[in-house]
């Protein structure tokens, strides 16, 4: 008996010791829960801005609403008085008093004051309200899915929104008050304030203006061509800043459609960025550029920019009979030099590059130029694109590739690949943040550009840029010359697969233009999905491209250049 008491008692003890140690800190958290109630106390959200300073995202005070139902004295009165402010279902209301299952019920979000006015008023017992923040975006639906939205309780839910919410969110502090057990307020309560930590301010590297030139002007075509969608993005081949981003259709940041979730998603898509697409001869460019150094670095098999290629208009490889866009009958495609082939886009020219190359260095490049994979951006969802493995890739394959067919790219991707091979040779990753600013005005971080790779030299990129210009002035690029301006560019026009096969009409009208073409700064790359009628991206991209660089030496005051 002796021992079953003594075990008895160290079992008792060893209870008390894990009471009190193990399981203490918990039950103090609950007996203060108990006897304290919590009013939040929201963190302001940090505002979005442009590289200069203005507000894209900002935040307008609201409120929100809560009961606690073991306070509430007369619940029918009390779900009445709600419904009448609030417009909610008054027996919804008094269902979730009367199911005692929860201690504190959410009764509204993001109310404007004059609802807290007449809610005050009221003097409910158990209601309480605190300040909350909703987003407001000051210019509705541009740059809607490079921005994106958030939820109703402010979190971020798509675009920078979400990908910087842990820097935008900031910590959310609270009031604690002393109450009796069913949560009523007691007569001397002991009030404790917790101070919320409001957000950082996110600044990009978008410049609005450009973005809303951008903007016009995307909107501009889509209704002209009768386009199934269009995109661009314009960027600073130096460094690779972001400096707009178009998707059209779009929607109001300000006016979310959350109830249709079809029209959400497909309009919340950020398609420069996710989507991919056959880019036709725009990526002639890359082509170009591979061949170009590999003749200056003394490879017998490039072309040199002097060579003369013959003016068949059809090349068979594999058995494949591979043509030319156009049937040769003007003559202009006869012994053409590569500036020549630049100027009238003549798909057997890149042909012929891509087959000499041959499989392993023409990879090698388009590995470096970054298809394939992801350019590093920072948003979510960025696809790679699609690249024939090398292992697998036959010499009909390579000699699409060549002139844009069989690989499928994002617009980053493609943006990025001709910046590099305009600008010096050095691939950046892409960046939208510039700088993450705290409340207080402080500069907490700063992204430096960050170089990821020298894709070809400087000497081989003026070369290839001072060609591109000879597209524009000369060439099928013609629609984007601005008199007094130095702009190179490169157009392209992709037939759609559909089920694997070409889909009949519809088709991919682009153009990447640049200037100045002997140093860039600004790089445009216009996206027309399946415009109507005239569908060439010389006729349909070109121009736009132009009409958003005119808009950019009126906003920064570009100087002509003779």
């Amino acid at each position: 008996m002796g021992l079953a008491i003594t075990f008895i008692f160290f079992i008792i003890l060893a209870r008390l010791l894990y009471v009190q140690i193990a399981w203490g800190s918990d039950l103090v958290l609950r007996a203060t829960d108990q006897w304290n109630r919590e009013i939040p106390v929201v963190a302001s959200r940090g505002i979005i801005s442009d590289r200069n300073g203005a507000v894209l995202a900002g935040n307008r005070t609201t409120y929100s609403v809560f009961l606690r139902p073991n306070a509430v004295a007369n619940k029918e009165y009390t779900a009445t008085v709600l419904s009448g402010i609030f417009s909610i279902d008054p027996k919804t209301i008094l269902d979730k008093l009367q199911s005692g299952k929860v201690s504190e019920i959410t009764v509204a979000r993001q109310v404007n004051k004059d609802c807290i006015e007449k809610l005050v008023e009221c003097d409910l017992l158990g209601v309480y309200y605190s300040r909350d923040n909703s987003r407001q975006y000051t210019f509705n639906d541009a740059l809607c899915q490079v921005l994106g939205f958030t939820a109703n309780d402010g979190t971020g839910l798509s675009g920078i929104e979400k990908y910087y919410d842990n820097i935008l969110a900031g910590v959310n502090g609270e009031i604690t008050y002393t109450t009796d057990i069913v949560g009523n307020e007691t007569a001397d309560p002991v009030v404790v304030y917790s101070e919320a930590k409001n957000g950082s301010e996110i600044r990009l590297t978008v410049d609005i203006d450009i973005q809303l030139a951008a903007e016009d002007a995307m909107k501009s075509v889509y209704t002209s061509s009768g386009a199934k969608a269009v995109s661009c993005v314009v960027l600073n081949p130096q460094n690779f800043d972001i400096l707009a981003l178009v998707n059209y259709p779009s929607y109001d940041l300000n006016d979310v459609p959350r109830d249709d979730k079809e029209i959400l998603n497909a309009y919340s898509r950020n398609g420069i960025v996710s989507d991919i697409y056959e880019p036709g001869s725009t990526f002639k460019v890359v082509t170009a550029a591979a061949n170009l150094e590999e003749y200056m670095r003394g490879n017998s098999k490039a072309f040199s920019p002097s060579y003369i290629f013959n003016g068949s208009r059809t090349r068979t490889v594999d058995g494949t009979k591979i043509k030319c866009w156009s049937d040769h009958s003007n003559g202009k495609h006869s012994n053409q030099s590569l500036a020549d082939a630049l100027n009238n886009s003549c798909n057997p020219c890149f042909t012929d590059m891509a087959l000499s190359l041959g499989s392993e260095t023409f990879y090698e490049y388009l590995q470096a130029f970054g298809f394939g994979n992801v350019t590093g951006l920072d948003f979510n969802g960025e696809a790679l694109g699609m690249l024939v493995p090398q292992t697998a890739v036959r010499d009909c394959d390579l000699a699409r590739i060549g002139f844009g067919q069989t690989v499928a790219v994002t617009g980053i991707q493609l943006a990025c690949a001709v910046a590099a091979a305009v600008n010096g040779g050095n691939y950046y990753t892409p960046h939208l943040m510039k700088n993450v600013i705290s409340s207080e005005g402080k500069t907490l971080s700063e992204y430096k550009p960050l170089l990821k790779n020298k894709v070809i030299s400087e000497k081989a990129s003026s070369t290839l840029a001072a060609m591109l210009e000879g597209v524009v002035t000369e060439g099928s690029g013609k629609k984007a010359y601005i008199d007094g301006y130095r702009v190179g560019g490169k157009t392209g026009t992709a037939q759609k697969y559909e089920d694997g096969h070409v889909a009949q009409g519809k088709y991919v009208s682009s153009f990447c233009g640049f200037f100045p073409a002997n140093k860039p700064e600004y790089l445009a790359l216009i996206i027309v999905d399946e415009p109507q009628g005239t569908y060439y991206g010389s006729a349909v991209a070109a121009p736009v491209a132009k009409e958003i660089f005119e808009d950019i030496i009126k906003i920064k005051n570009i100087e002509r250049y003779s």
